[in-house]
This record gives C-alpha cells, structure tokens and sequence, in this order.
C-alpha cells in the first residue's frame, strides 16, 4: 500500500462513509467526489444485504477515484472485495471475524478497522491488532437500528488507553449540530454518515465538518 495513505490514515481526522442505506448505487461516483472534495480524509463503501458482485463494481470505481486524490479506501464487511479491487484495507464489525485472519488475507500494510462498542472491546481490538476503531455508536442512528447509543463519558478513557496508539474514529448520530459537543468530550477524530449524505449539499457540509475538527 502506498506509504502516503498510510500516513493519511494515520492522520486523518474526518472518515467518511457511501452507505448503500443513503446513497443510489448511481450515484456513489459523485458522492464520493463530493466528500473528498469537501476535505474527507478517508473513506468506507458500506452495502448491507448487496450481493457481492455488485459490492465490487462499486467499489471498482470508488478506489481509482480515492487514489486519484491520494485518500485511503476501505471497503465494510468483505476483506476478498478489498483485495480484489486493490483497496487500502477493510472494516470488519464484532461479528465479521478476525483482524488477524483479515491481515492476513490482505496486502502487508493493509488496514484493518474494528467497529467497538465500548472501551473493553476498544482495548481487545488494539490487542488483536487493529489499525484503527469506530468507537460508537454515540448517538441512536438509523445505521445501527436497535443499539442504543452508548454516550460521552467513555470518550476521554478509550481516547487515552487506545488513542494514544491508534487512530479512534467516534461514530454514530454524529452531525453538525453536536460535533463541538463530541470534541468536547475529548473526541480527536469522526466519522459522519448521514448528517453529510443527507446534507442539501454534502461539499459544503463536509468543509463545515472540517472547520470544526480543525479549530
């Protein structure tokens, strides 16, 4: 994997997402364009209950359009897709198997994501050896239908114990509205789904976002 995406994921501050569950497949090109353009550091192709041949066409388009402009891509769920299309790694959720399994599977280098739910899970996912973790859902959101949001309060713990080592993407019902209220919990990095998809301009949202994070 190219050494400078590496150092974008790294450093990356705002994950962006192309849910299936917002956006048409038609029109995942120009969303993704839209979100890089208006400063998304890193981005995730998520496609629930798609078949997989459609997962790779998508994501076939998406990565050449990532690394144009230099930005990790990461495909959710399905680590063969990853490697098929030449994508910077994947995010696997609790229950879609093991990072070291994944690793493997994948390029040296690679990312391997883990969505964590609480700061026990935060901690076993840096010890198996995760890239970076979601660490949500903060809020109740629709993309996570029946898990309540977990709150604030762990955000400075898991940002100290796992933070310091890897990259810590808090998620879930995060939106303009309530950013500065997760950054002032300790939150260092987001991940924002459909507060940008379904934003009446998703450019102009993301900037917003970034001006935030970067204050």
């Amino acid at each position: 994997m190219n050494r400078m995406r590496q150092q974008r994921a790294r450093e990356a501050r705002l994950y962006g997402i192309v849910d299936l569950g917002y956006v048409a497949c038609d029109d995942c090109v120009a969303v993704t364009r839209s979100l890089l353009a208006g400063g998304v550091d890193m981005l995730q192709l998520r496609a629930k209950n798609y078949e997989e041949v459609e997962i790779c066409r998508l994501a076939r388009l998406l990565v050449q359009v990532c690394h144009e402009q230099g930005v990790p891509f990461v495909v959710n769920d399905f680590t063969r897709v990853a490697l098929e299309v030449g994508a910077d790694g994947v995010h696997l959720g609790q229950e879609d198997g093991d990072l070291a399994g994944a690793a493997a599977a994948l390029p040296e280098g690679a990312l391997v994501g883990r969505s964590t739910h609480s700061p026990a899970q935060a901690r076993a996912a840096m010890e198996e050896g995760a890239s970076y973790i979601g660490f949500g859902p903060l809020f109740p959101t629709p993309t996570k239908e029946g898990r309540p949001g977990i709150g604030l309060d762990d955000i400075p713990e898991v940002e100290k114990t796992v933070g310091a080592q890897i990259p810590v993407f808090c998620i879930g019902g995060i939106k303009l509205d309530n950013l500065d209220e997760v950054l002032a919990s300790g939150a260092r990095r987001v991940v924002i789904v459909s507060g940008l998809l379904q934003a009446p301009d998703t450019e102009g949202a993301c900037r917003e976002a970034r001006a935030h994070l970067d204050c």
